[in-house]
């Protein structure tokens, strides 16, 4: 199936809805230039919230469809069971790999852990001959059924009405090379015909760093101010994450807007020392507030 067609077909289904603790706390923010999203959680709900909170038993079945839609046919059947936890074992390696190169919040990239995966299932007979598998039509296949998403109301007219203001806008997002498909599968449109500029946009899985690391963010206001010449202090913050977004953002000297418009993904990491004393500067429950702050 083609990928595009994968991610409309599994969307998330239901209503987004916003926590009921969720208020918005609206002020125009003077001399903004730019605005950076977050992407999961932020510009697109994400069916289960936190790709962690999907159950063993659905992970597993996924990955056992997973495998059948690509041909690939297990030698027996009862494994399945373990099929998920040794393709987080190829995860952790991989993380582990990163960690030893001194990296504190290391990320993947999953390809490269769908290959690993699939060559080992083959070496021990887990599996008859998977050496026409495609890395990359696994790991579409198998994201889609774990972790359906959908737009966040509202966004497409967010981003034009941004984009007619003149403000530059990209991302920062932890994320992998499938992540910029939800907006052709969902928009109709890439990322840069949509305003986002790719050149200031940073990816996790491209840096093999993840967030709550600060470096996400500093290679950010690199970015925006080669490109622009756009100082940290000219720029806001978009994300639904008090540790992964906010905190780290504020520390780049980026004015932060905590969405909380989706019960699902809003982490407000109240027990976190990291977070106790942080403040976003703007809350809001539906991207279109933005355009009242901007």
């Amino acid at each position: 199936m083609d990928p595009l067609e994968q991610i409309r077909q599994r969307r998330q289904t239901g209503p987004v809805q916003a926590p009921q603790d969720a208020r918005p706390q609206l002020t125009l923010l003077k001399g903004i230039r730019a605005v950076v999203f977050d992407i999961y959680g932020t510009l697109f709900s994400s069916g289960v919230g936190d790709i962690s909170l999907a159950t063993e038993e659905d992970r597993n079945d996924a990955l056992q469809q997973t495998l059948l839609e690509n041909r690939i046919q297990l030698t027996n059947t009862g494994r399945a069971a373990r099929l998920d936890q040794r393709l987080h074992e190829h995860i952790r390696r991989h993380q582990s790999d990163r960690r030893e190169d001194g990296i504190e919040y290391p990320e993947v990239e999953i390809r490269d852990v769908w290959r690993d995966f699939i060559v080992e299932l083959d070496k021990d007979g887990w599996t008859q001959d998977a050496s026409h598998a495609d890395s990359t039509a696994l790991a579409i296949d198998y994201e889609t059924r774990v972790n359906p998403t959908q737009p966040m109301p509202g966004l497409e007219e967010a981003l034009a009405a941004l984009r007619g203001r003149g403000l530059v806008m990209s991302i920062v997002s932890n994320a992998q090379f499938y992540t910029p498909l939800l907006f052709d599968a969902f928009l109709g449109q890439p990322l840069e015909t949509l305003g986002l500029c790719q050149d200031c946009a940073v990816w996790s899985y491209r840096l093999l760093e993840a967030k709550p690391s600060a470096e996400l963010y500093r290679q950010s206001a690199a970015r925006l101010y080669k490109q622009y010449n756009i100082l940290p202090k000219e720029v806001l913050y978009v994300g639904n994450d008090m540790r992964n977004d906010i905190w780290p953002a504020q520390e780049t000297g980026y004015k932060t807007a905590l969405f909380a418009g989706d019960r699902l993904s809003l982490r407000r990491r109240q027990e976190d020392p990291r977070c106790c004393n942080v403040q976003p500067d703007l809350e809001i429950t539906g991207l279109q507030q933005l355009t009242d702050c901007v």
